[in-house]
């Protein structure tokens, strides 16, 4: 039993992971992450990958970073951590920015030889006195001794004893914050199920850090998370995109339609394809295929033939998609394509976050091509948001594009597993054998929604032809007709934004009746939301607004808006949706806070930019 002055309560804490790419510290992370989502606490992750590809093992470039944040009220990784675990000098230089003034650091001291020093370009052999760091906040672990001594007998060569490395660490830390190790054994026993003398391995390893850590209590404090009352249920963490694949099956179930996924590997969008490819026990269909052009033909194919048909990609996949989007546009086919927003342009920043392609997704096709536009908020939102974007598809039949964001895809939150009643039925508009009496075409459409009828391959007496040439409004046959096309046109456009009555009122937030009011769009949810809070605790009172449906906006967006002197939008770009606002709201100046640098928003800085907006 520790003693009672060695336990420090907290509401919740922050802690990164740091090391080389093949250190494994995202598995060491996400275990960590799921276990504490397991134990009831709120969790909020952000995997900082490097753009390089192995770069040499213990350079600066080469360094990966895991953080999360752990406890109550949790809807950020945080701006800075509490406890730092750094493999190696490299990791130790480039996060030590990410620690908090009294913060902790974890480091393994066996990693700091000199040519290790040398490689992380420290000029002197003392990398925590040349930091300027408090040595008391130090915790210098052999860890590569350790491990070797742990697994000494277990037969294993040196290069498969150091992969366990990690673990090591992770049952240090699960030390530090009282985790159950077994819990953590759990998810290595799932992992390794196939790799017995593998677990066995990892599991001495995880009592050992934990037991050098328990050694250590009289020097460190260790830390009691607190947790809060949750509805009943089964509960886990879970990345963005892997909710985003869920949404979709779940879309699948509710509208009794197929899925079908057309797919090139794009980072940060991959893992939807490698997620909904282990589906086939659901029926789904999950096809990498050559290109990303192919990619979104496939899924349009699949569409016409009747299936829910989505397409995954990133920016410069979106830009390869822009032909099909716009053929499917014109045919009026149900389509999905989701589109995990990463730095750019061209290839750009492949593994860092941006919420650049807003107007690419609003207007990057050729010809008058309107289209539905969403976005998620969170990890959990993706599903949420998955499945409305292809419920909005189906009902609507219009391709939809979701847009996500390396942040959110790759990070992850603690979830609850819905029930299959919490989500209603999709009712997809099909030809019915009364339409087909009648003299069904085509282009016939709902009166209500404007949404034309999907005709199944198949169904008596609903052979028919769609493409990407223009119809005449009537017969639905091939038209050149200059009235008849400015009709489509309108047609198309008005259907998109009928679906202002079919999306939820713009909800605020905060203090609604103040002046001024924050407002963003998509992943930067949890930092703006926090922001939003903290603000008015310090007495400047401020409303918040944050868009999942963005074209078309919900019905109330503009006059809720109107009311407000100030209107702040913050976005990881240079003010696009700022830009889109201002068509809206001529009259009213949108002030702006933006921000490129592949990183998603500190708290702090939100919360800067709205003062020297306001003061």
């Amino acid at each position: 039993m520790l003693p009672a002055t060695n336990v420090q309560t907290r509401e919740r804490v922050v802690v990164r992971f740091s090391g080389d790419s093949g250190d494994g510290m995202q598995l060491a992370g996400n275990i960590f992450s799921n276990v504490s989502a397991g134990e009831g606490n709120q969790i909020s992750t952000f995997p900082d990958y490097p753009a390089e590809i192995r770069a040499p093992q213990g350079t600066l470039s080469g360094v990966s970073g895991f953080q999360v944040s752990v406890g109550k009220g949790v809807l950020t990784p945080g701006d800075e951590a509490d406890v730092l675990v750094a493999m190696n000098p490299a990791a130790l230089k480039t996060n030590i920015k990410y620690l908090k003034n009294d913060g902790i650091i974890i480091c393994d001291v066996d990693s700091f030889r000199p040519v290790d020093l040398k490689k992380a370009l420290y000029e002197t052999d003392d990398p925590i006195k040349e930091l300027g760091i408090d040595p008391k906040r130090v915790m210098l672990v052999p860890m590569t001794t350790l491990l070797k001594a742990t697994l000494a007998d277990s037969g294993m060569d040196q290069k498969s004893i150091l992969k366990c490395k990690n673990m090591l660490a992770l049952g240090l830390i699960c030390w530090l914050f009282d985790r159950p190790v077994d819990s953590v054994l759990r998810k290595l026993e799932a992992k390794f199920a196939k790799k017995p003398a593998v677990y066995e391995a990892n599991k001495k390893v995880i009592h050992a850090g934990w037991d050098y850590g328990h050694n250590q209590h009289a020097s460190m404090s260790t830390y009691r998370i607190e947790t809060e009352s949750v509805k009943p249920g089964i509960y886990t963490d879970v990345n963005g995109n892997t909710a985003t694949a869920w949404g979709l099956i779940m879309a699948s179930e509710k509208s009794g339609r197929p899925l079908f996924l057309g797919s090139y590997p794009i980072t940060p969008a991959t893992d939807i394809l490698h997620e909904l490819a282990k589906r086939k026990d659901l029926g789904v269909k999950a096809c990498q295929m050559e290109d990303e052009i192919a990619g979104v033909c496939s899924a349009i194919g699949a569409s016409y033939s009747g299936a829910l048909a989505v397409t995954s990609t990133s920016g410069p996949g979106l830009a390869l998609k822009s032909e099909g989007i716009g053929l499917a546009v014109i045919a009026e086919l149900p389509l999905v394509i989701i589109d995990v927003q990463r730095g750019g342009p061209s290839t750009g920043l492949p593994t860092k976050t941006e919420q650049t392609d807003l107007m690419q997704a609003l207007y990057g096709r050729n010809g008058e091509s309107p289209i539905c536009v969403v976005a998620a908020l969170s990890p959990t939102d993706c599903f949420e948001m998955a499945f409305q974007a292809a419920r909005i598809a189906i009902e609507h039949m219009t391709p939809v594009i979701l847009l996500t964001d390396a942040f959110i895809a790759n990070g992850s939150s603690a979830w609850r597993v819905p029930e299959e009643e919490d989500y209603p039925e999709i009712k997809p508009n099909f030809v019915t054998p009364e339409l087909i009496e009648k003299g069904w075409l085509p282009y016939l459409r709902d009166e209500k929604t404007l949404a034309r009828y999907w005709a199944l391959p198949g169904t008596k007496g609903a052979m028919h032809r769609v493409g990407g040439l223009e119809k005449d409004f009537n017969t639905s046959v091939i038209s050149t007709d200059g009235p008849n096309h400015e009709r489509m046109v309108k047609t198309r456009r008005q259907k998109i934004a009928n679906i202002a009555k079919d999306i939820p009122a713009l909800e605020i937030m905060g203090k609604r009746d103040a002046k001024t009011i924050l407002v963003g769009w998509g992943g930067t949810y949890g930092h703006l939301r926090t922001a939003a809070d903290e603000l008015n605790a310090m007495g400047h009172e401020v409303a918040f607004a944050q868009f999942r449906y963005i074209n078309p906006m919900p019905a109330n967006a503009i006059e809720e808006l109107s009311k407000y002197d100030n209107i702040i939008v913050a976005e990881l770009n240079t003010g696009m949706f700022a830009d889109y606002l201002q068509q809206h709201l001529p009259l009213k100046e949108i002030k702006r806070i933006n921000k490129i640098e592949g990183q998603p928003f500190l708290v702090r800085e939100v919360v800067d930019g709205v003062i020297n907006h306001i003061k």
